[in-house]
């Protein structure tokens, strides 16, 4: 029988703690069974859906392995999207707290050379970054894997996707041959298998149920012509009225479009895209996953990186190619045993494309009636926070007690009426409930955080 607690497995008192803390319960089935596989150093191909918490079963795995007084690069994490690499540095760092002076550094692309530069000039642990951009700085040499003990392929399936097999490979060649490495992929398709066995030595495989069961998600399908689908769009969110949704396009403009028209009718909703530059979509998912932003319309890829625990809904304005897509789409919901609704609308010319999701799925999907319906009331959720922007972050020595601390050190503004607190390099943003924002902002334009003086704004 698979062990569960964390506590079963060889980790100090103070990382069991600060598991503890984090609100780690025990283990998901992905990390029970990667986990001291991981730990033992062996090299692992694994299987799992979105949301499944991988990025915990690898990355407690590593911490416990570094040599933490030798400054050397020891783990390298390849992610697809800097969405996701973000993502992915932001929970190492939290799971980091029990190990002191445990050095993460992400490089990606779209963000300036200068300062990754600065911050590889003392050697990080642990390296997290999309292929392109760690290539480029192992071509510069301002980045050197000679000491790496273990290579991350994580949404592997994704990174074949969007081209970057050759980028890995070549990433691959700058490591040495004597190491650990543990694939990650919520699909199988064939060239996952070719590149493990390029690339791994004996791994463990491990798969774990990537299909959503119907009890955490409630699909349903909505036959609609071309010109019928705005108007069915906004039929399935006054009827179902979401507190918070994704909705998934196949193209860019489609996303900005549909945005577009949902703000037309007063629909709190922003787009995300490859078009956008990367503070931007920095600011938009922060603002949705805050509760400052009811709607996220996006494209696969720009949602890669989205991780938000409790989102209710998820609509596909535009059925996938690939039912493989169309399964990661979903899994965006029905997190953690959460409920979940996926609603997808369909022409008529794309009913092999239900007949695809249905036997990938080996289950029938329930079609709607958009006539059922209930439409007489507009969508009337709206946000109930607003996210407040300061000129300063992670690079600035920003903590997020600090600026909890200038919004509650006169007691007019209370803990429970600040949500996230989310910090990037140069830029920090905090969500203030709508009733408390004004004063919020006056507070921190006026007043200090940790002695010093910042700009701070109202994010639109």
């Amino acid at each position: 029988m698979t062990q569960t607690e964390f506590s079963s497995l060889p980790l100090t008192p103070a990382e069991l703690n600060n598991l503890k803390e984090l609100g780690y319960q025990t283990m998901t089935p992905i990390q029970a069974k990667s986990l001291p596989v991981i730990l033992q150093g062996k090299d692992l191909l694994a299987q799992a859906k979105t949301g499944s918490g991988k990025t915990a079963a690898f990355g407690i795995a590593l911490l416990h392995s570094l040599t933490i007084a030798h400054y050397e690069t020891e783990a390298l994490v390849l992610c697809p999207t800097r969405e996701l690499a973000e993502q992915v540095s932001n929970e190492l760092r939290r799971l980091a707290r029990a190990i002191p002076n445990t050095k993460v550094t992400t490089l990606c692309g779209g963000k300036p050379m200068g300062p990754q530069l600065a911050s590889l000039e003392h050697n990080p642990h642990i390296v997290v970054g999309t292929p392109g951009r760690v290539l480029k700085h192992l071509d510069k040499g301002s980045l050197t894997l000679r000491r790496l003990k273990t290579l991350v392929l994580d949404e592997a399936d994704r990174m074949l996707d969007m081209g970057f097999s050759d980028d890995i490979r070549k990433v691959i060649q700058c490591t040495p041959n004597q190491r650990q490495t543990l694939l990650f992929s919520a699909t199988y398709p064939k060239e996952i298998k070719a590149i493990s066995q390029s690339v791994q030595n004996n791994p463990v495989d491990i798969y774990v149920e990537t299909k959503h069961q119907e009890t955490q998600i409630e699909q349903r399908f909505f036959e609609v012509d071309r010109e019928q689908r705005e108007s069915a769009l906004i039929s399935l969110l006054q009827h179902y009225q979401p507190e918070a949704c994704v909705i998934f396009c196949n193209r860019k403009q489609q996303c900005q479009d549909v945005a577009n028209l949902l703000l037309s009718h007063r629909i709190s909703a922003k787009a995300i895209h490859g078009d956008l530059e990367q503070r931007d979509r920095d600011q938009i998912l922060t603002q949705f996953a805050n509760k400052s932003c009811s709607i996220l319309v996006a494209t696969d890829v720009a949602a890669r990186g989205l991780d938000i625990k409790d989102l209710p809904m998820v609509i596909n304005y535009e059925l996938s190619n690939d039912p493989e897509v169309h399964v990661h789409r979903i899994g965006r919901t029905g997190r953690a045993g959460n409920q979940g609704a996926a609603l997808s609308l369909f022409q008529p010319s794309e009913a092999r494309k239900v007949i695809g999701i249905e036997d990938y799925l080996k289950n029938s999907m329930p079609i709607g009636n958009l006539s059922e319906l209930n439409t007489s009331r507009a969508y009337q959720v709206k946000p109930p926070m607003v996210t407040l922007c300061i000129n300063g972050g992670r690079k600035n020595k920003l903590r997020a007690g600090d600026i909890l601390g200038a919004l509650t050190a006169d007691k007019s503004i209370k803990s429970d009426s600040i949500g996230k607190i989310d910090r990037f390099d140069f830029l920090a943003y905090v969500a203030i409930d709508k009733a408390n924002a004004s004063h919020a902002l006056q507070l921190l334009s006026n007043g200090k955080i940790k002695g010093r003086k910042f700009k701070v704004r109202r994010v639109k």
